[in-house]
């Protein structure tokens, strides 16, 4: 997923964790201590992934005597880059949880599922998550949290632009945008964080509204396909230009967005589920719809699951790994899915927050995710795909949308062909 939370920390401190905390025994593969490098889902101290990792950390070890968990949590917009280093350094960790796991597989660095999870782990595994694990058949990525999307929006926005129903096409979105521009009922009519935190994110649901995408029915890029163009010809005809999204979408991040949204500043957002908690903590009145596509709402909107996955070279002994796994697949998932009020990938937990009643506001989340669309995840180049698009995609609203989407399709091609 991440898609991708909301995440905080200093690019130099990341980076400098990056390259020590998993020094050592590297090569060994008998060491009772186990290297776990994970994503920041949270935008706060209380709700920081360490707090929940420390939990962990801490049972594992009570229950499991001999064995130490070092963890080390980064923010989102630093990860991808700390493992490359850790990797490119010989550091690799021995579990990494982050949002995508196929160039490790591309590169030989991971073991297989089945290797590092017991059978009775595997089987509370949600099938669609596990198969959306696969490269080639077989399964590396270990699915850890999933969510879907929808378009939240300002209750008390909306009626004091005089915004009577929330739109279901575009011309609608920009329609109610600039009544709460002139209105002046929020400081951002519609946020568009195209930003480097998730600009594949918000792309690809706004492109999937125009019948677009990344790839078609064989699997090939179309990054620059007429149907993309369009679609971020008219985000910067209609949105940006007016001014009713932020001046510079390219920079901000979906951090920003969603804080925003909380603070009752934005009247609409492409958003996932953990925004609901951020949402009532503002006191916000908020409501949640399909997102509207170009002609009605979306049909399949963007599906997005976060991965745990585990390096052979990582330096722990296999056979720790595999408990430390299973102990938290068995015991820990409920606690981190209401943590930030996302989607479970295991029966057990699934059935837990069906059945407790607890959950109602998660249904509208539910009932898109059977149709919802995936990034490309196993293919072997998609990770160097997305954070390219990271980059320069969110310039396709400012500058020339075919020339920035071109140059993106290029170095996907490249990409793919190096991956074959």
């Amino acid at each position: 997923m991440r898609n991708r939370i909301v995440a905080t920390g200093a690019a130099t401190l990341a980076m400098a964790l990056g390259l020590t905390a998993c020094s050592g025994d590297s090569d060994s593969g008998d060491s009772k201590t186990i290297k776990l490098v994970a994503a920041d889902y949270g935008d706060k101290a209380s709700n920081a992934s360490k707090v929940y990792w420390n939990e962990v950390k801490k049972e594992f070890e009570q229950a499991n005597k001999g064995y130490k968990v070092d963890v080390q949590v980064i923010n989102w917009n630093e990860i991808d880059k700390s493992v490359k280093n850790m990797i490119q350094a010989g550091n690799e960790p021995d579990l990494l949880q982050t949002g995508g796991y196929a160039d490790k597989v591309a590169d030989d660095l991971l073991y297989k599922a089945d290797e590092v999870l017991s059978r009775e782990t595997r089987d509370n595994l949600i099938p669609s998550f596990a198969k959306a694990g696969e490269v080639d058949g077989t399964e590396y990525g270990i699915p850890w949290v999933s969510s879907s999307r929808v378009m939240f929006y300002n209750k008390a926005v909306f009626k004091k632009a005089g915004v009577k129903t929330p739109p279901k096409t575009w011309d609608e979105l920009a329609a109610a945008a600039k009544k709460i521009k002139d209105k002046k009922a929020a400081d951002t009519p519609y946020a568009l964080p195209l930003g480097p935190e998730e600009t594949q994110g918000e792309s690809m649901m706004w492109e999937l509204g125009n019948g677009g995408g990344y790839t078609d029915a064989d699997g090939k890029y179309t990054l620059d396909s007429a149907k993309n163009v369009e679609t971020f010809d008219w985000l910067k005809t209609n949105l940006v230009k007016p001014g009713l999204t932020y001046p510079n979408p390219a920079s901000t991040d979906r951090k920003t967005a969603f804080a925003d949204f909380a603070a009752g500043k934005v009247g609409m957002l492409n958003g996932h589920p953990s925004l609901i908690q951020m949402a009532k903590d503002g006191k916000v009145d908020y409501g949640v719809v399909p997102i509207p596509g170009k002609t009605g709402p979306l049909n399949s909107t963007l599906g997005v699951a976060d991965w745990m996955m585990a390096f052979k070279d990582g330096g722990a002994e296999k056979a720790g790994v595999k408990k430390f796994l299973d102990f938290t697949y068995s015991k820990k998932m409920l606690k981190f899915d209401e943590m930030y009020n996302l989607m479970p990938v295991t029966k057990d937990a699934l059935k837990q927050m069906t059945d407790s009643g607890k959950h109602k506001d998660l249904e509208p989340f539910f009932q898109v995710l059977p149709n919802a669309k995936f990034y490309p995840l196993g293919d072997t180049s998609w990770d160097v795909v997305s954070a390219e698009m990271k980059k320069t995609g969110g310039k396709a609203v400012s500058d020339d949308p075919k020339q920035v989407l071109g140059d993106l399709q290029k170095k996907a091609e490249s990409a793919a062909a190096d991956a074959k």
